[in-house]
């Protein structure tokens, strides 16, 4: 009896290690299976040719051949202004590498068409003018220009101070007023490009204005002093029309003129007795 209980107890073991196996291997199996299921099935998505930058490319370098490579790039995602081939970037009627960077690119940055100029054409200023604007030179110093922080591409307001003239030709006391708002800065002394390091203390700085601010600037640079303050990056906020005077500024209010005192009216007669004349009071009748 012992021998079969024995017996039945190792069969079922046996029975039971073999199931443990069986699952074991069927688990396994799936799970590859399902793997391989998955990798096959992986998202096809289409790739194009872009190029990008090699190494880091400052404004004012030359773009060559060997400053970019070919990367595989997803098509739905492309930059706009990305170049797809060579010839598009390099155009094979100019046989040297004619581009110049207008813009710092970091290393694996996409190649754009903004910040390159076009083919044979150099960096000079006018390519970073849009269409209907002007470059203006304002004269600063190390007060007026933000102690040399400035920057190409940094956008500033434009402060007058000054005084004018009254009706009688004397000249009022002197005011500070917010004349211009945001513009652009497109090149700090000779300079157009936005890499320079630490701070330089500049004695012009080039905006981009259109035509009717080139004639108000020009008029404020004559007649007075311009001061700059430097907008925050991302600072979409409009000025209000600032301006200060001295009065104002130690809050002493305006200058009331002095209230004329009305004097009593008089009315008199002349009357002539014998060879005197004489005044003789008499109620107004007015």
């Amino acid at each position: 009896m012992r021998a079969v209980f024995g017996l039945v107890l190792i069969v079922g073991v046996a029975l039971a290690g073999g199931a443990v196996m069986m699952a074991k291997n069927y688990i396994t199996a799936y799970q590859n299976e399902l793997a391989r299921e998955r990798a096959s099935r992986g998202e096809n998505i289409p790739l194009v040719d872009v190029f990008i930058a090699n190494d880091q490319l400052k404004y004012g370098e030359r773009l060559t051949r060997d400053s970019v490579r070919s990367v595989r790039w997803p098509e739905n995602a492309i930059p706009e202004g990305a170049f797809l081939t060579m010839d598009a970037l390099f155009p094979p009627q100019y046989p040297d590498d004619l581009r110049v960077v207008l813009r710092r690119m970091e290393k694996d940055e996409a190649i754009l068409a903004v910040k390159v100029t076009k083919p044979g054409e150099d960096a000079g200023i006018t390519s970073r003018l849009a269409k209907g604007m002007r470059a203006f030179a304002i004269r600063v110093d190390v007060s007026s220009g933000v102690s040399g922080f400035l920057r190409p591409g940094d956008h500033v307001d434009v402060y007058w101070t000054g005084s004018v003239q009254d009706q009688s030709g004397g000249r009022n006391g002197e005011f500070t007023r917010l004349i211009q708002t945001n513009i652009e800065l497109i090149a700090v002394d000779q300079s157009a490009g936005g890499n320079l390091d630490g701070a330089v203390i500049a004695r012009t700085v080039t905006a981009a204005v259109r035509p009717e601010q080139v004639a108000a600037l020009a008029q404020a640079q004559t007649t007075g002093r311009l001061s700059l303050a430097l907008v925050g990056a991302g600072d979409d906020t409009v000025a209000s029309v600032i301006e200060v005077d001295q009065r104002s500024l130690l809050g002493l209010g305006a200058i009331e003129a002095p209230q004329q005192i009305e004097q009593e009216k008089v009315c008199t007669i002349r009357t002539r007795r014998g060879a005197e004349v004489v005044e003789i009071p008499i109620p107004c009748t007015n």
